[in-house]
């Protein structure tokens, strides 16, 4: 556990990313992209390359990756979710601990939920498919319409939801907020609210991006996020 900073004992109200965090997506996200690139003619067979999609919007990659246009972005997400819908959101496994971890937070009295870039309608299944869905107060995620697709757009729609909860006010409670995720964008979005942040490197930042992006907090293992979210 590293760049310790903050009191944790007063940990109340924890946003976790989805992709990279609670989940590997990886087998099911680039199977999907690259589904979508071949029907462009794009042909991409190492998986591997693939990995920076798992994180950001996918219109934003498409467009950064292979120089879409927002025309081609849009339909290329039209095309992933033509197998992500259906084959793809299943192609994905828990992290070992990860479901342990939620019980012993919500059994602590924590407040939890989920803030991801990915269609709210596919963060809810894949919660359900592997019976954590219970555990989280708040599930938020973007809208298939490509509307709060951006990670400060999900959070300030978590937060708000999450203190609506129990009737806090916002910014007595931001100093008792944690948003935890694998991405530079999850470190980012928890700065713009003054939220503690909390990186993990199970997940699919490289080398030196949680540290750089600012994280209060990186932690290597499931094991040592519990221990620092209980405090």
């Amino acid at each position: 556990m590293r760049k310790e900073k903050k009191h944790t004992d007063k940990f109340q109200y924890l946003l976790f990313d989805l992709d990279g965090t609670l989940t590997d997506p990886k087998l099911g996200i680039t199977t999907c992209v690259q589904y979508a690139l071949r029907k462009f003619g794009i042909e991409e067979p190492e998986l591997d390359k693939l990995e920076p999609f798992i994180g950001p919007p996918l219109a934003d990659s498409f467009r950064e990756f292979y120089d879409f246009d927002e025309e081609m972005a849009a339909q290329a997400i039209v095309y992933y979710r033509e197998r992500f819908s259906t084959v793809g959101l299943f192609e994905n496994e828990i992290y070992p601990g990860i479901d342990r971890m939620l019980a012993h937070l919500k059994k602590a009295g924590r407040m939890l939920a989920v803030a991801s870039s990915k269609p709210e309608v596919f963060v809810r299944k894949i919660l359900k498919h592997f019976e954590i869905e219970q555990y989280f107060d708040v599930i938020v995620g973007s809208e298939l319409d490509g509307t709060r697709s951006q990670k400060e757009e999900v959070v300030e729609e978590a937060l708000r939801q999450l203190y609506q909860i129990e009737n806090q006010g916002e910014k007595s409670n931001h100093d008792r907020t944690v948003m935890i995720g694998d991405r530079k964008f999850d470190i980012q979005g928890a700065k713009l609210f003054n939220l503690v942040s909390v990186g993990v490197t199970f997940g699919y930042a490289s080398p030196g991006e949680l540290e750089e992006a600012g994280a209060d907090y990186v932690v290597d293992t499931v094991e040592e996020l519990e221990e620092l979210l209980n405090g």
